[in-house]
């Protein structure tokens, strides 16, 4: 399975970006796919995750902000991210994993979102 992701830039403080993260190759349901982000400095920390039967999880720092989504048929998640803040600056990262067999966890390349202040 491979990781597709796009949609990063430069933004002002308040706007807002939509990253996609596309998977090409065989996965299988159960899966689930989310985002992480990696700030300078700072390990990586997860962001939104979807599952394919749409139980959805954030993390604190992006609740009322962020919106993830997926398309199952196109196995291509969403991140629509509003009410950019400068600390949210960071690689953003996609992922797919499964947690049962046949297991596995891929990443994506990540895509660069960059929130002036």
């Amino acid at each position: 399975v491979q990781l597709q992701a796009s949609g990063g830039g430069l933004v002002q403080t308040g706007g807002s970006l939509r990253l996609s993260c596309a998977a090409s190759g065989r996965a299988f349901s159960g899966d689930i796919m989310g985002w992480y982000r990696q700030a300078a400095g700072s390990q990586r920390e997860l962001v939104a995750s979807v599952t394919s039967g749409g139980n959805i999880n954030y993390a604190d720092f992006v609740k009322g902000r962020f919106t993830i989504s997926r398309d199952n048929a196109k196995t291509t998640s969403y991140l629509q991210m509003n009410s950019l803040k400068p600390e949210d600056t960071a690689v953003y990262v996609c992922n797919i994993r499964r947690l049962y067999t046949p297991r596995y966890s891929y990443w994506g390349q990540g895509t660069l979102v960059t929130v002036s202040s």
